[in-house]
């Protein structure tokens, strides 16, 4: 199993080439975006954090201190604003009061004891925290998605209703504990469902793992 996982990698990244993800600018920006990104698509998120950007309150502080109904306005582009305003908010309180809003601080936490304090935030669940963890902080978690379930379980590797750790500790497992590895893997994979391995359809003949199963 590690060496197909290792073969996929590298088939992977030779048709697709480095994906350089997550897109932002730095630490805080990819947090805020992995809670907008929350059932919906990232070229709204984009617009948001553009926004963001606009209105010149892209820090923890700047955020906190906003009222609810400004900044779900803000954030209106990226779905369900209100509701990802109030779960901003409590990341924030979070932040601030834990941390001091500051970056360093928060990385120095052990692993498993801010991955559980993440998960105590309200409205951040599983795959939120992993990504604040890997594509944020640069620790070693494999953050799984609806794209890595559908292409590995169309292939019979677990079942499509598989629960969100079973498919994480298949890849932990079977790879090496590296947060650049996994953060090329995960690119990787969503870039193949959404050219390839699509919900409807699947372009398997055209796939360029096809044979690596």
């Amino acid at each position: 199993m590690k060496d197909k996982l290792d073969l996929i990698y590298h088939k992977l990244y030779t048709y697709f080439g480095p994906q350089c993800w997550w897109p932002a600018e730095s630490a805080f920006e990819v947090m805020v975006g992995a809670i907008l990104t929350q059932n919906t698509n990232w070229v709204n998120v984009e617009r948001a954090i553009v926004n963001l950007k606009q209105e010149k309150v892209l820090s923890a502080r700047k955020l906190y201190k906003l009222k609810h109904q400004s900044l779900a306005r803000i954030i209106h582009p990226a779905g369900y604003y209100n509701i990802k305003a109030r779960r901003l908010k409590e990341f924030l309180k979070f932040f601030i009061e834990n941390y001091n809003a500051n970056i360093k601080s928060i990385s120095r936490v052990n692993f498993s004891k801010l991955r559980k304090d993440l998960l105590a935030v309200k409205g951040i669940g599983q795959e939120t925290a992993d990504s604040i963890l890997l594509y944020a902080l640069n620790k070693p978690i494999f953050v799984v998605d609806a794209y890595t379930k559908r292409i590995f379980s169309r292939h019979g590797y677990f079942k499509e209703e598989a629960t969100y750790i079973e498919v994480q500790e298949f890849f932990m497992q079977n790879m090496p504990k590296k947060a650049r590895l996994f953060n090329e893997y995960h690119a990787l994979l969503v870039r193949l469902a959404k050219e390839f391995c699509v919900k409807n359809k699947p372009k398997c003949v055209d796939c360029p793992i096809r044979s690596s199963f």
